[in-house]
């Protein structure tokens, strides 16, 4: 299965745009999250080779405006999908979604969305002393388990375990996204790293909130395993 990044704080080249955020294109039809400005992302999406017409799923991972600010643009050129969401979502973001007429799911618990793509459901966390819920995107391959995340605010850990523990027969093959470990220490980011391990994480890609700090680290732990993930880039897992 592959994950075309479409949106992220670092590109491969000037052709292709950054800017705070994050989105990516999973298999087909199954978009996750839209970055921070449409055009910025219809452009990348262009340049990609991505037809909107294709993607039938949008998930949304949770309501901060670097991760739905393409989504209004994007469903005036097709409304012709299902958006994933959390009941806790604000009622502006739900107000954009509905008054386009499309379908709009509350993902509440862990759920299929297409194939062997699957929806965590909400897991609350913090943001700014404030709660907020987040799902992640959870895909089942040949090589395992791989979590796409978007800001990962409940804590990175804390959403493997819950994969982890939904199947726990199941190999850990890969996660990324946005970690959001900008703001730690060395010890904590050395502490998740080890933790992931212990988990069986066998691949890391650190991007967007996680911090120039955080994938550099993350890339020396996990060597040849890390997983550079930038706007422009197709990995396969």
């Amino acid at each position: 299965m592959n994950i075309k990044i479409l949106y992220d704080n670092l590109s491969i080249g000037d052709e292709i745009l950054a800017g705070w955020g994050f989105s990516c294109l999973v298999g087909e039809r199954v978009l996750f999250d839209t970055g921070e400005e449409g055009r910025s992302l219809l452009g990348n999406m262009k340049k990609m080779k991505v037809e909107i017409a294709d993607i039938k799923d949008i998930v949304i991972s949770h309501d901060h405006w670097d991760h739905i600010g393409g989504l209004e643009t994007l469903l005036k050129k097709n409304k012709d999908v299902t958006v994933y969401g959390c009941k806790g979502f604000s009622s502006g973001l739900k107000d954009i979604i509905n008054k386009r007429g499309v379908r709009l799911m509350e993902s509440t618990l862990f759920s299929n969305i297409t194939g062997n793509i699957f929806t965590t459901g909400s897991i609350k966390g913090a943001y700014k002393d404030s709660e907020i819920e987040e799902q992640s995107l959870v895909l089942k391959t040949t090589k395992g388990m791989s979590i796409v995340t978007g800001c990962a605010h409940p804590g990175i850990i804390k959403i493997v375990e819950q994969v982890k523990a939904l199947f726990p027969q199941e190999k850990l093959y890969c996660v990324l996204g946005g970690f959001h470990m900008k703001d730690m220490s060395v010890k904590e980011m050395n502490v998740i790293c080890e933790k992931l391990k212990h988990l069986g994480v066998q691949k890391a890609g650190p991007s967007h909130c996680s911090g120039e700090k955080a994938i550099n680290l993350f890339k020396k732990r996990f060597g040849r395993e890390f997983v550079q993930v930038v706007a422009g880039k197709t990995i396969e897992v």
